[in-house]
């Protein structure tokens, strides 16, 4: 279980707490209004900020000060981040080394996870050879091939067109279906939350939420989600 643990995080003038728990299999939203914490939230998760107080747990042991590459989970931020001088192949290989000197199991790992996102055979293809959801898939298949419980995602397809960010949102469902992954959803869209994610947390006033049914969030918003979503 993912426990956050009466943590402060601040940035600047910015501060903001959290008290809540995930199961590690879980999918849950993260919503609420722009630059209420969303991001800031998965950023301490990741190990990327550090909380000013409190402590986060992972299946009881703490991580509060852990760095980001020994945490239990993969983080795919708005920037698919693909090094436009490597293939796509090395792209991905980089969630298992950045030396890229990997084993002949590691380079299979690699193989199948661009497989399972579609990107079969285009391995040494540079990214700008790539279409923009293609680029996603390379950058979803590097988060895959790290194979950790939980997958923290921040809007990472906010700049596809409709079709495409649900094609890739159904990906994420089903790969996390397929490996018992946890996902951890930052999303501006409601849309995205209803249409993979059985729980939301709502982040807003200085605060992060306690996990609640998606449906019932949206149904009955409180006052701060209600404005940002203009109901």
């Amino acid at each position: 279980m993912l426990e956050v643990k009466e943590i402060v995080l601040k940035q600047g003038t910015f501060e903001m707490r959290a008290n809540l728990g995930l199961e590690p299999s879980a999918r849950v939203a993260v919503i609420g209004p722009s630059g209420a914490g969303k991001s800031t939230l998965l950023m301490a998760l990741a190990g990327f900020l550090t909380p000013a107080n409190g402590r986060v747990y992972w299946q009881g042991e703490e991580i509060t000060g852990t760095t980001p590459n020994v945490r239990p989970f993969s983080v795919l931020f708005q920037d698919n981040n693909l090094f436009p001088h490597m293939t796509v192949a090395q792209n991905v290989g980089l969630g298992l080394r950045p030396s890229l000197l990997l084993s002949a199991e590691e380079s299979e790992r690699v193989e199948c996870a661009m497989t399972s996102v579609g990107l079969d055979g285009m391995g040494a293809r540079k990214p700008a050879e790539l279409s923009g959801g293609q680029q996603s898939r390379a950058a979803l298949a590097r988060v895959m091939v790290q194979s950790k419980p939980m997958i923290l995602l921040d809007e990472p397809f906010a700049a596809l067109g409709p079709a495409l960010k649900i094609e890739m949102l159904d990906l994420v469902a089903r790969l996390c279906t397929d490996t018992g992954a946890g996902l951890l959803m930052v999303s501006h869209d409601p849309s995205d939350a209803r249409r993979i994610c059985e729980s939301a947390i709502l982040v807003a006033e200085g605060r992060a939420h306690a996990p609640v049914a998606t449906d019932e969030l949206l149904r009955n918003p409180p006052e701060a989600l209600r404005v940002y979503l203009g109901q």
